[in-house]
This record gives structure tokens, sequence and C-alpha cells, in this order.
């Protein structure tokens, strides 16, 4: 479904009110305004001839009722097709979330140790106080690792998803703004600089990805606001960003000793081994806070996803949504990078896997992509455990190598529109 299809399928529980006034206002017209209808002109060309008179006024009647009973017709079909398509939308967003929560089973079973779904049920039921070897393994190591890698997918996807909508770019993403590759720069210069917080260097780290990131998407707004915050200064903004800091980044590894720069590598790779509790407690707070900024503002999003013209025509704030989604999205991306590093092509990839099936409607997009993102990143650890045993791929490369094919098919489709 187009665009502006979805748009007039937003209003068709209305659809009914809009046909009573509809057949209101024909009734109207050929009861009072008869004369200006092409049969009231004929009507009053033959008004001495009273046979002929009675034919016309019979057919222009007949004319009339055919246009009431197209109007009804026409109506009832749209709304049938809305509550098909809602149905449809319905039953594939239970299926995606049926088959997240088998893969994250999956997940939980997989490992060095081997445990079967009977077996992690059991731990995960017996808490994380218990101290059975089992019990300690899920609740102390795969349990976070799954979670954080379900709720980091999810939050990268919603902010591709937003990133999209606002820049009008089927090919944007949180790495085209620049953001990830400011996470990286923070993380690079307190990995360099030995920075500390609370006397750990990983909480420096992370402490330092997540300002950057956020300072980033900061000076990103305020260059796209001299500009009046069109989706080509955004992007523009953001490439200029991105290349920035990692030519920075690339420098700070050149000068660093080669202990250091092995640490800021595998910082950028993307792991899934420094996941825990706090990772999971704040991936999970930054997705609650970009679905409560965003969810309102669903109706806009499929909106603009018509046209920026169409949207302002509807009275959408389009400037003020801009800076809205860019802020929730900015907050997404900085809690997600900034504990498992960077992790590309989930935001570009999971919010078409979500259009493909849900259409435009931002109503259904928003959970589907949560859906979506979340499923990538636990099948990429799925294949990232499988690709080395005894140890744990990055997942950073394993989405790498996953969405460069996906990426060139994107571009050779729409090819068109870029």
């Amino acid at each position: 479904m187009s665009a502006s299809r979805t748009l007039t399928a937003i209003s068709a529980p209305s659809a009914g009110r809009a046909t009573v006034k509809s057949i209101k206002a024909i009734v109207r017209d050929i009861v009072r305004n008869n004369s200006k209808t092409n049969f009231g002109l004929r009507l009053r060309r033959f008004g001495t001839f009273p046979l002929l008179s009675a034919y016309v006024l019979a057919a222009s009647v007949w004319y009339d009722l055919l246009k009431i009973l197209h109007t009804l017709a026409d109506s009832m079909s749209c709304h049938i097709h809305y509550r098909e398509r809602q149905r449809s939308r319905l039953l594939l967003t239970l299926l995606a979330a049926a088959a997240l929560a088998a893969l994250l089973v999956a997940d939980l079973t997989t490992g060095s140790s081997g445990m079967s779904a009977k077996d992690v049920i059991a731990a995960v039921a017996a808490g994380p106080a218990s101290t059975e070897p089992n019990a300690v393994i899920v609740w102390s190591l795969r349990l976070p690792m799954a979670l954080t890698a379900l709720l980091v997918g999810a939050s990268l996807s919603l902010a591709g998803l937003s990133i999209q909508t606002i820049t009008a770019n089927a090919l944007a993403s949180p790495s085209t703004l620049g953001i990830t590759s400011g996470a990286s720069f923070g993380a690079a210069i307190a990995i360099t600089g030995g920075l500390t917080l609370f006397g750990e260097l990983w909480a420096g780290t992370i402490t330092a990805a997540f300002i950057a990131a956020l300072l980033i998407c900061l000076l990103i707004l305020l260059l796209g606001r001299l500009k009046g915050m069109s989706p080509a200064t955004l992007i523009l903004a953001g490439i200029i960003m991105n290349f920035f800091f990692v030519a920075l980044q690339q420098l700070l590894i050149y000068l660093a000793s080669p202990e250091t720069a092995q640490l800021i590598n595998g910082w950028t790779f993307g792991n899934l081994e420094r996941a825990g509790w706090l990772s999971t407690a704040a991936a999970g707070a930054a997705l609650l806070l970009g679905l409560i900024f965003l969810v309102p503002c669903a109706w806009q999003l499929t909106s603009l996803s018509v046209g920026e013209e169409r949207a302002k025509s509807l009275g959408v704030p389009v400037a003020r949504l801009r800076v809205i989604v860019f802020s929730a999205a900015s907050v997404l991306v900085a809690a997600s990078v900034s504990f498992i590093g960077t992790i590309a092509f989930v935001g570009l990839v999971a919010p078409h896997c979500a259009k493909l099936l849900l259409g435009d409607d931002q109503r259904w997009l928003i959970p589907g992509s949560i859906l979506f993102g979340g499923f990538i990143m636990l099948l990429s650890s799925l294949v990232a455990k499988w690709l080395s045993a005894g140890a744990m791929l990055p997942i950073g490369i394993v989405t790498s190598i996953a969405g460069v094919p996906f990426l060139l098919v994107l571009l050779l489709k729409s090819r068109r529109d870029f």
C-alpha cells in the first residue's frame, strides 16, 4: 500500500459520516438546486413539454441515484479493504512477535555449555538468586546478552525508521547522520586518555561515547536549524560529521600504542561480550523514552511520509516534528552504541523489512520495526556463536556482512529515487 493510500485508510472509520454528508449534498442538489445540474438545464429547456419534462426529470433522478449508489459502494469497499488490511497487519505483527520469542529461546540455548529449551526455561524460573549452574550461566551471561541484543536492535531499528521518515530518504540510517562515528570517537578518546569513572575504564568509555553521540546530534540539529531543518541539510551535516570523526578516530589509532589501538578497534567492532544488566537497563530505558516521544507523533509521521507539502497542508508542524524525532533517535542510538559499540545496517535493514510487510502506516511500522530490529540482532548473535566455537564473533562484523547484499538490492530497486 502506498503512503497516500495509507493516509486515506487512516480516516476510513469516518467514511460512514463522509458518505452521509455526500448523500445529503446530492439530494439537496436534486431538490433545491436542480437547475444547476446538466439534467436540470435540460429540464428547463423542455419545460413546455410535460411528458418530455417528466422523462428528463426521471432520468435526472436516476442519474443522481446512481451517483449515490456509486458513493456508497466506494465507501463500503474502502472500509472493507481497510478492515482486512488491519487484520492482516495484526496477524503479521503477532507472527513476528512469536518468531522473536522463539529466536530468543534459541539464542539462550546456544553456547559452549549445551542447554535445551526446557533447561533454559527452568533456569529462568529458578531466578537470579539460584546457585544452580544453569541458572548462574543464564542469569549472569546469556540472558543479559540476549536482552541487550534485542533491545539494541529494536532501538537502532526505531531510530532508523524515524530518520528515514524525517529525511524522506530510504537509505538514511544512524550511521548516515554520523551519530555512530561520534560515539566511536568519544570511546576512542576515553580509551586513549585512560578516562575512568568510579575507577573503571569501561564506565568512562561508555560515558564518553554517550556524551559524544549526544553532542554530535546537538551540533547537527543546530546546523539544521540554520537551514530550516530541511532533509538535505540534515543528511549533508550528518555526512560531514561522519567523515570528520572517522578521520579523527583513525588519527587516534595511528598515534596510539599497539595495545591501545587494539582496544579501540575491538570497541568499534560491536561486541555483545561487553553486555550486562546495566546495558540492558540503559537500552530498555532509551527505547521506552523513544516510544514516549514517537508514538504520539505516529499520524504526523505517516502524513510526512506522503510528502512535506501534504503534511503542511494537514497542519503538521514539520520543522518542530523533525526536531522531536531527531532528538528521540539520537538518544536511542547513543544509548545503544555506547555499550556494545558500532552496529551497522540494522537501522537501515529492519525498517525496510517492516515496510515490506506492514506498509507505510507508522502506527504499525513503529512496533513492526522494533520486532524486526530485535529479530535481526538475535539472529546475528546466533550466527556469531555458530561461526566461532567456544567464543563469540563480534556481532558488528556479522551485521555488516549480512547487510551489504540487502543494501545493493535496495540501491538497484530505488535507483530512480536517488
